[in-house]
């Protein structure tokens, strides 16, 4: 994808995407939450819990709101957490 003569890196497989992957899932095992479980309190299919962890699916912003919502943490400090990896 070319944004303004600028090549859009792909984010699926970045590190910060494989963080953030690493963080959901330690949240939601914190949580004491299987992944239909976290489906359930989500409202979407237990696929949709399994593409994301296994990293096949990128994470929305509302959804990381969501997600923080249903597994009890600020978004805010995994997106700080990842402004501050170098790319």
């Amino acid at each position: 994808m070319q944004l303004h003569g600028a090549f859009m890196p792909k984010t699926l497989g970045d590190q910060r995407h494989d963080a953030l992957i690493r963080y959901l899932i330690e949240k939601r095992s914190e949580a004491g939450l299987k992944q239909v479980e976290l489906a359930e309190r989500m409202k979407v299919y237990q696929s949709f819990i399994a593409r994301l962890e296994s990293g096949q699916r990128r994470v929305d912003v509302v959804e990381l709101v969501k997600l923080g919502e249903v597994l009890g943490f600020d978004p805010t400090e995994i997106v700080d957490r990842l402004t501050k990896m170098s790319d």
